[in-house]
């Protein structure tokens, strides 16, 4: 029989009649919610738990954790397209997508993947709207950081991104702070410790490892930077957000059920 037969005979059968969605506009609001940068209702729908909620939701597979990990990436999809004509980079909006759907093979638990989303929608909505807010920035500049983006585990500097963009660099670092408010040297800066967050969060690099990777000029300033940024030591961070808590939580979730 073929799957075109197999739909047929499912169709024609009184299990079609019960499986009833949510309606669409539910998720789209949602969706939107995050891409408007609105931290606060993303956050209440998380807390509510409506991601894990079975009823009104489409079974794509019947392991619940498959199941769960399909509807991560449809979601990501949705959110990922939606900054991006909200005006996230482009190359930004592409690998906080990849990296979060990477991030499922390392989970086997309903709750890691939902602990994941939670972490992912909140993710792209804090980005949203710290973008939003400072959405003043001429397409030359947003040209720039998406380039540092792309380029973060580089070693950049305001003379390469000048040559970059045909500008001189008194001009490039003029413009950058005057409109977004933080000069080149922070701004790149803050990006690599964003990503030195995510490898700390999800990752089993060492310090030596994330400072080289990002290109610190050493261990030392890594965590000097790192510190300064976050109010708190790399080491420090890793030990109060590593993604193994998921698991662990996750166990004990099974073994009370089970009890």
């Amino acid at each position: 029989m073929g799957y075109q037969d197999e739909w047929m005979l499912l169709e024609a059968g009184d299990i079609i009649d019960e499986m009833e969605h949510r309606p669409p506009t539910e998720e789209m609001l949602f969706y939107r919610a995050v891409a408007s940068g609105d931290v606060e209702a993303v956050k209440k729908n998380c807390e509510q738990g409506r991601f894990v909620e079975s009823e009104g939701v489409g079974v794509l597979s019947r392991n619940p954790v498959t199941n769960l990990k399909y509807h991560f990436v449809i979601t990501t999809a949705m959110v990922t397209r939606l900054c991006r004509q909200n005006g996230m980079e482009l190359e930004q909006a592409f690998r906080l997508s990849d990296f979060y759907i990477q991030k499922l093979d390392d989970i086997h638990s309903v709750l890691g993947v939902q602990k994941l989303h939670d972490e992912m929608v909140v993710d792209f909505a804090e980005k949203m709207r710290r973008h939003l807010r400072s959405d003043t920035n001429s397409k030359h500049i947003n040209a720039c950081k998406d380039y540092i983006y792309a380029h973060i585990k580089d070693r950049l500097t305001i003379e390469d991104l000048a040559e970059r963009f045909g500008v001189s660099p008194s001009y490039l670092s003029r413009s950058f702070k005057k409109e977004t408010g933080v000069s080149v040297s922070t701004y790149i800066r803050e990006q690599k410790i964003e990503v030195a967050k995510n490898l700390l969060r999800f990752g089993d690099y060492s310090m030596i490892e994330i400072a080289n990777r990002l290109s610190f000029s050493s261990q030392s300033h890594f965590i000097q930077q790192f510190r300064e940024c976050v109010g708190v030591t790399p080491k420090k961070y890793r030990d109060e957000h590593y993604m193994k808590q998921w698991e662990l939580e996750a166990a004990e979730t099974d073994l009370n059920e089970e009890a």
